[in-house]
């Protein structure tokens, strides 16, 4: 059997094209890029790391900041901003909902896990504390003794 040539296919195409997933992804990449720039040009005083766009969904855009003091900045801008939004995407989009997620930045708080080290006493120490022993109080003598018995299994 004969092998069969195949030009190779031009991979640029697949962003040109207006079909299928990859050119729906680049539209909605486009889309908050051009949403992100109003946004941004709307609130010059907003840092960039309180705010971003989460989502945009039906005619609503969806941004998330990280308090309300933000929030309540862009509550002052959401006329300027709807109007700039409904003017750049043909009407696509004409309304904002803020919503606040003060942990979005914040990373979990996982405690450090320690390794059980065993208790390792020399056989001198383990000496002096049934020296200690002798004279303490009873309660105390059963606890050093104790202590004093953990040298002698590490030498085992």
């Amino acid at each position: 059997m004969a092998r069969k040539t195949r030009k190779p296919s031009d991979m640029s195409e697949l962003f040109q094209s207006s079909k299928g997933t990859l050119a729906q992804i680049a539209a909605k990449t486009n889309s908050l890029t051009i949403l992100s720039d109003i946004v941004r040009q709307t609130c010059p005083d907003l840092p960039a790391d309180v705010w971003h766009i989460a989502n945009f969904k039906q005619k609503s855009l969806v941004i998330e900041v990280t308090s309300a003091v933000w929030s309540q900045r862009l509550q002052f801008e959401r006329m300027n901003i709807c109007r700039e939004l409904s003017i750049a995407t043909e009407n696509a989009f004409d309304q904002i909902e803020i919503k606040v997620s003060p942990y979005r930045n914040k990373v979990a708080y996982q405690p450090e896990k320690k390794a059980s080290v065993p208790l390792q006493i020399s056989q001198n120490t383990a000496n002096q504390l049934l020296a200690v022993a002798k004279n303490a109080p009873e309660s105390l003598k059963k606890k050093l003794e104790k202590l004093a018995k953990h040298a002698q299994k590490n030498l085992t």
